[in-house]
């Protein structure tokens, strides 16, 4: 069942306990229940939010992104991650301190982000949005010169609409999504013309 209301509270109560003890990644994902996937790739999705120029971060990134997508669709309740990765953990008492000191910066974001106009994110609404996710993740693996932003926005934005059921996020994501496979089409297009046409002033 997903889990409605604000992140915040969510993140307190996973973080809640003996400043000892540890969280791992593993029950961090569980405790997120159904946005866990919608975290984890939004995470993933990120560094390609901005320009880098790092070679092949898209393809580097959207690999793992797509296994998630691909377990989501399969019906698991939570991410699969190797026990390498699933095992590693922080002390609580860290986390609370983390959660501290980011907890006027998540409240602005939450001011922003919430959720509203429900009919873009439940029933098959949402399903048509993952599946959309899930394109635009393809897009984004593939390495394209110059078609990476456009896609990760998008992801994104359709992550941030899963996580707190915002029907807002969910119209920007679409609106990216839509520019995102304009723009793809346009590269595919143009792109072997432009190298034809060098290769022809080349030799």
């Amino acid at each position: 069942m997903r889990e409605r209301g604000t992140l915040l509270p969510v993140l307190e109560r996973l973080f809640a306990g003996p400043r000892d003890s540890r969280l791992t990644l593993e029950a961090f994902l569980a405790g997120l229940q159904a946005r866990s996937y919608a975290f984890i790739i939004a995470a993933l999705d990120l560094p390609n939010c901005v320009p880098t120029g790092i070679p092949l971060l898209s393809t580097v990134t959207g690999l793992p992104m797509l296994l998630f997508v691909a377990q989501a669709w399969l019906g698991r309740p939570t991410p699969f991650l190797p026990q390498f990765v699933a095992a590693r953990s922080l002390p609580r008492g860290k986390l609370q301190d983390f959660l501290v000191r980011a907890r006027p910066t998540i409240e602005r974001i939450e001011g922003t982000l919430h959720p509203r106009r429900d009919w873009w994110v439940t029933g098959a609404q949402r399903r048509f949005l993952r599946l959309a996710l899930g394109v635009m993740v393809v897009v984004l693996a593939i390495p394209i010169p110059f078609d990476n932003l456009l896609p990760a926005w998008s992801i994104l934005f359709f992550c941030l609409a899963l996580i707190e059921g915002d029907g807002l996020m969910a119209i920007l994501g679409w609106l990216f999504a839509f520019l995102a496979t304009v723009w793809t089409v346009f590269l595919l297009i143009v792109g072997p013309l432009v190298v034809a046409g060098l290769f022809k002033s080349l030799f």
